[in-house]
């Protein structure tokens, strides 16, 4: 796909509620806020922020970061994301990949969204390969259990073609997920076979910010209702976050990864 410009990109990205007006209920997002300014751990994604973020600073942090909508009072209804803070982002996620390809830096890609993100991830891989990065994929097979409302359920760490972590349930279903301990346990391997350190991890979710709190340069995504790592640039353990609707159908993210891939001279 040719990459489009970047008004080409923004009316894609409004039309297909990538950005703009996002169909992510804003009582939803409210109760993420609170929730990482509670501290709770799930909505954290491995990142131990320094500052005491009351629920207005988060609130705050979103609206400048992100988009969302600054009123307070807005309570229910449909939430926004700034597509010029997407494009932004995006240029500036592209600048950081671009550069990892020129220094021929060893990456780490993975992603909490398997079903509709991959695509993404998989296209900025090939491109880095392409240009001498080495992709590094530690842990493969390292599992789990995670805590559910009738016991616990396994989770591994897979690879999808081109190197892209993610991880999948017993029944070998890729899973959503929020949790920094496999991205974790990557890095602990790598640590532990004094092998390739990654200079770069791109990155969602609590992948992204596992390696973001590790001291790794991160690029990474994340939704009006993850508040977490947009908190975590705001406190410098991760470089950049592109704000989106990380649940559309995956073909719609194809302009942008166009659009990304270009602006990283891999285009």
């Amino acid at each position: 796909m040719a990459a489009p410009d970047r008004a080409e990109l923004r009316a894609q990205l409004v039309r297909t509620m990538i950005a703009g007006e996002v169909a992510t209920p804003r009582q939803n997002n409210l109760l993420h806020f609170r929730r990482m300014a509670a501290r709770n751990p799930y909505y954290l994604f491995g990142l131990d922020l320094k500052r005491s973020w009351t629920e207005r600073d988060v609130l705050e942090v979103m609206v400048e970061r992100c988009g969302v909508n600054p009123d307070p009072m807005h309570l229910y209804g449909d939430d926004t994301i700034d597509p010029e803070l997407t494009l932004d982002a995006l240029e500036a996620m592209g600048d950081r990949i671009g550069r990892a390809a020129r220094r021929a830096e060893p990456v780490v890609l993975a992603t909490g969204h398997p079903a509709t993100l991959t695509p993404v991830y998989q296209a900025v891989s090939v491109a880095l390969r392409a240009s001498g990065c080495k992709v590094l994929t530690p842990a493969a097979g390292w599992s789990y259990e995670i805590e559910r409302y009738h016991g616990t359920e396994p989770r591994r760490i897979v690879y999808a073609p081109e190197g892209v972590a993610m991880v999948e349930d017993g029944d070998g279903r890729t899973q959503h997920t929020h949790d920094p301990f496999p991205m974790e346990a990557m890095l602990a391997e790598l640590a532990a076979e004094s092998a390739d350190w990654p200079d770069l991890a791109i990155a969602d979710h609590g992948w992204a910010g596992a390696a973001g709190e590790a001291g790794i340069d991160t690029v990474g995504f994340a939704d009006c209702n993850d508040p977490a790592l947009f908190a975590g640039a705001a406190e410098g353990k991760i470089d950049v976050v592109v704000p989106l609707d990380d649940g559309i159908s995956s073909h719609h993210y194809a302009p942008m990864t166009a659009f990304l891939l270009d602006r990283a001279g891999l285009g």
